[in-house]
């Protein structure tokens, strides 16, 4: 079940509530209202198909995507090939990412955040030499 805040927020998006679910590349699953979905749509028609990593990432993220509805409960039915993809048995994690969110295994998640944690410097190393500046 979604929190209120953010079933406020899809709704004052989406009236109607449709949001489309795909797999992520971190093992879990992301969830766009309809219009930012349309922009994720839109970025891969302006893509090279003809480049194969294109088309593989395509096929992965585009094709596994499925549109959903929230409930005035905030409840959403996650197909089984996304509960699976994401090793969502019991326990989940819902997490705000920018203009998405992301549904994960609890165990995933908090694997990851040790993960990321433990590599942080590393990758403000990355971000900082690709020119990508973030404030805290």
């Amino acid at each position: 079940m979604l929190p209120p805040e953010f079933r406020e927020e899809i709704f004052r998006l989406v009236p109607d509530g449709r949001v489309m679910l795909t797999n992520n590349f971190d093992g879990a699953i992301s969830g766009y209202p309809m219009p930012e979905w349309e922009a994720v749509e839109a970025s891969f028609r302006a893509g090279n198909t003809l480049m194969p990593g294109f088309r593989d990432i395509e096929r992965f993220f585009i094709a596994g995507a499925t549109e959903v509805t929230v409930d005035k409960q905030g409840r959403i039915l996650i197909p089984p090939y996304l509960r699976t993809y994401a090793g969502l048995d019991k326990e989940m994690v819902l997490a705000g990412v920018g203009t998405k969110f992301e549904i994960w295994d609890q165990g995933r998640f908090e694997e990851r955040l040790r993960q990321t944690a433990a590599n942080f410097n590393a990758h403000m190393e990355a971000m900082a030499a690709s020119g990508v500046s973030l404030r805290f």
